[in-house]
């Protein structure tokens, strides 16, 4: 009888995920009281996004490629342990400078997630699952910001700000222990039985050779699959990070209480936790119904972009709970469109550079990021000293809305048949 030992490792990589979002968005919900005491304008709050953001591209740079050489057991338990010191070191902070210095740590190491998880999962899964496993590790992405808003805000309410970044942040030293315990690769784990290990390497190739070359970066951005999920990744990243840091300001600019926002973006990721496992099962399934890989990625991907699309329009909805679930449906759908973005890399690239392919998707989403926190910081300042706060907003669901449709066929143009990316062997 088969084991199934492979799920526990999931479940792992879902708990570091959903960590790591409770961990970014708290800035976000705090953010009413913090620009109280801190007296911040938009484009303070931008600043501290933008470091974060900025320390993630440089964390990505590096964390790929450290990854691909140390394994995810070190890479990813060194990581969680940095970033949680980081997320508990924010409830220390008395400066803008200080929030600037401690988020920039955050996303110095939370930059490694993807990167280790994604390499986990090519070690742990065989081709026909990864995409249901990346879309259930994705959605840690939602379960955490799902979780974080009645938390924090109840922390934060009945004992301090400070208190509430402490107790979030101390969640990453737990798990780092149980990762340390129950994590290696399926070949020496003694928790894996021989029928587990065949179902894992199936379809696999062969040319162990070919599997673990190791390649240079200069040599991977020689290939269009590269930049094209460099620039998929550049160009949508942004979008989630505009939900997960400009959402609770959003809502209390439609006339929303601090203690009232809990229940709306609680909706919201609750809506974004389910499609986001359920558009993972969308892509294997295709595959068990004989389409090609290619066929089932890029359908699922073009289905996410129909949902996304609708946040165009949210300038004409009048009642701020339509405009909830529209972000919710167009939240869910980037997050099963990542998940996806996210299996292209082990389809097409060896398991030795998955981490640094994915590391430089990575860093194209952190740069995106980065460019667009300024820049919404600028955009809601001038809209706000112009009294039409709204019509800021409104420019930035449109920029949301089509930044996918442009992804997904620059992706399809740079990779049109997902194959097997080539290496030659010296």
């Amino acid at each position: 009888m088969r084991t199934n030992y492979r799920y526990t490792i999931l479940g792992l990589l879902f708990l570091a995920t959903t960590i790591n979002y409770i961990d970014r968005q708290i800035i976000g919900l705090l953010k009413p009281i913090l620009e109280g005491e801190f007296k911040w304008t938009e484009k303070d709050y931008a600043d501290i996004v933008f470091w974060f953001q900025a320390m993630y591209a440089v964390g990505f740079v590096l964390s790929g490629r450290f990854i691909d050489r140390v394994g995810a057991k070190i890479g990813y338990g060194l990581a969680v342990f940095v970033w949680s010191l980081a997320a508990v070191f924010n409830g220390f902070v008395k400066t803008t400078t200080g929030f600037m210095f401690a988020r920039g740590g955050l996303g110095f190491a939370e930059a490694a997630s993807f990167p280790a998880s994604n390499k986990a999962i090519a070690e742990w899964f065989p081709i026909k699952e990864r995409s249901l496993a990346t879309g259930i590790m994705v959605s840690g992405c939602t379960v955490g910001p799902l979780l974080a808003p009645a938390c924090v805000l109840w922390i934060a309410n009945n004992y301090s700000w400070q208190a509430a970044f402490a107790v979030t942040g101390s969640l990453g030293f737990i798990w780092v222990i149980a990762w340390y315990f129950l994590y290696s690769k399926p070949q020496q784990s003694s928790r894996v039985n021989k029928e587990e290990l065949t179902f894992i390497t199936a379809h696999q190739t062969a040319n162990t050779t070919v599997e673990e070359v190791k390649v240079s970066i200069p040599k991977l951005l020689t290939k269009k699959a590269t930049w094209g999920y460099f620039l998929a990744n550049f160009l949508t990243d942004a979008v989630f990070w505009f939900y997960l840091f400009w959402m609770p300001s959003y809502l209390t600019s439609n006339g929303m209480s601090k203690t009232e926002i809990a229940l709306p973006i609680t909706v919201v990721y609750a809506i974004t936790a389910v499609l986001t496992i359920s558009g993972g099962w969308l892509s294997s399934y295709f595959i068990k119904r004989g389409h090609t890989i290619n066929s089932s990625r890029k359908t699922t991907m073009f289905i996410c972009v129909a949902l996304v699309l609708p946040v165009v329009l949210i300038q004409y909805s009048h009642d701020v709970w339509v405009s909830v679930y529209i972000v919710a449906f167009a939240g869910g759908a980037h997050t099963v469109w990542k998940g996806v973005l996210l299996t292209t890399v082990s389809d097409q690239f060896p398991k030795a550079v998955v981490g640094s392919v994915s590391g430089i998707g990575g860093f194209g989403g952190a740069v995106g990021g980065m460019l667009a926190a300024k820049g919404v910081g600028i955009l809601l300042d001038g809209y706000k000293a112009a009294n039409n706060l709204q019509g800021g907003y409104n420019l930035i669901f449109i920029c949301c809305g089509m930044a996918f449709l442009t992804a997904t066929v620059v992706f399809h143009l740079l990779s049109p048949k997902l194959s097997k990316v080539e290496f030659s062997i010296k």
